[in-house]
């Protein structure tokens, strides 16, 4: 215990940060189901003064820096900009791993999204037994599944982001949250070079 109270400040930094960064998202998607700019530009841009200011330029891929930075961005912003381009994802979820990569960097940002990706798989699978279970098989696809309901004869209307998104199972940044948290706390004894 006394080695957390003896933490150096670019430690202690990064741990406010991101953890706040993490709940605050995780919150505001599981209530209103968006992860607003105000939230996730700052971060970002905090991110890169960050790096920079404690760890300058790092000049290769995962070492601390700049560099590691916006190779991180790169990979999860890239991503989860393209999953959001299929409709697969949202806008906001792009942002949350776009400003959150910038601060953990290049390596931890792949197992972030590994193992949120593993947490929402399992959440999606409990939230969807749970709905069979409570409110029977037909409801629950109903409710779920984009079925045409555009009557015979009429030309079919594409769906709106909003009734996508009032189909989705649950959020990802609450799994992202966790996988963070847990990923961050194995690797902090070896903070900068996760």
């Amino acid at each position: 215990m006394s080695e957390m109270l003896d933490m150096e400040p670019r430690v202690m930094i990064f741990l406010t940060c991101v953890g706040l960064l993490t709940a605050v998202a995780a919150v505001f998607d599981f209530r209103i189901k968006k992860i607003p700019n105000k939230l996730t530009l700052p971060v970002f841009a905090a991110g890169l003064v960050y790096k920079t200011w404690f760890f300058g330029w790092g000049g290769k891929l995962l070492v601390p820096g700049l560099v590691d930075s916006l190779a991180a961005f790169a990979c999860g912003f890239g991503l989860f900009y393209v999953m959001w381009m299929t409709g697969s994802g949202g806008a906001g979820d792009a942002k949350l791993m776009g400003a959150l990569s910038v601060w953990i960097g290049f390596k931890l940002t792949w197992y972030v999204m590994v193992v949120s990706t593993i947490f929402v798989i399992l959440g999606t699978i409990g939230v969807m037994t749970w709905q069979v279970l409570t409110h029977g098989l037909f409801r629950t696809k109903e409710t779920y599944l984009a079925t045409d309901k555009t009557p015979k004869g009429q030309t079919p209307v594409a769906e709106t982001a909003g009734q996508r998104q009032s189909r989705r199972v649950m959020g990802y940044a609450p799994p992202v949250a966790l996988a963070t948290w847990l990923i961050v706390l194995w690797k902090l004894p070896k903070f900068p070079q996760f």
